[in-house]
């Protein structure tokens, strides 16, 4: 019987095989490409654009920097990519992922792994590193819960936990098409990058 199909063409030409990801394979471009069109909450949130995983990820990256304003330029370049992912198999909310099973994680632990040595940081993250990174994350869920995905304030703080005020003071949630994202997302990893050296 023939084997389906585990691989899929980027827009730079790679291969990138789901299965066995290499750090060969990964470009920033369709990393950025790929989340400025994928869209969180299933795109149940309110305005013109889809608040995209690459805008999310941005405001992660912006959340990390003030949870910790002398964080390695390396852990902010790590939040910036912890969705990068899903510029291949999607963003599936929670409930989601559960009803898939454990298949969806290792997948989705082989992708990181191959990004992360593609951008010079352990394909593992260490764990205070992660803690921090989930952290920025849940904080930005609240945002988005309350700004644009229809939750009181008293259900998001219920689901993701209040954030510290002075983190989220004047953090707003932006939406934009997504090529302007796209570019965003793309000079955010440059200047990172830089920083890093």
């Amino acid at each position: 019987m023939k084997q389906p199909r585990a691989w899929q063409r980027m827009l730079s030409g790679r291969r990138l095989d789901l299965l066995d990801p290499t750090p060969m394979d990964i470009e920033i471009e369709d990393i950025a490409h790929g989340l400025a069109f994928v869209a969180r909450w299933n795109g149940q949130t309110i305005g013109d654009h889809p608040f995209s995983v690459a805008e999310h990820s941005l405001l992660v990256e912006e959340i990390h920097s003030r949870l910790d304003p002398r964080a390695d330029p390396r852990w902010r370049l790590a939040a910036l990519l912890h969705d990068a992912p899903e510029y291949v198999i999607g963003d599936m909310i929670s409930p989601v992922k559960a009803a898939v099973g454990p298949g969806y994680g290792a997948l989705d632990e082989r992708l990181s792994a191959a990004i992360h040595i593609r951008f010079g940081l352990p394909a593992k993250l260490p764990a205070a590193v992660m803690r921090r990174i989930k952290k920025a994350d849940r904080i930005s869920a609240w945002l988005e819960a309350v700004q644009i995905a229809g939750f009181s304030r008293s259900e998001a703080d219920r689901f993701f936990g209040r954030p510290p005020s002075e983190i989220v003071e004047n953090l707003g949630i932006r939406l934009r098409p997504p090529r302007e994202v796209r570019a965003d997302f793309t000079a955010r990893h440059e200047a990172l990058l830089r920083e890093i050296g």
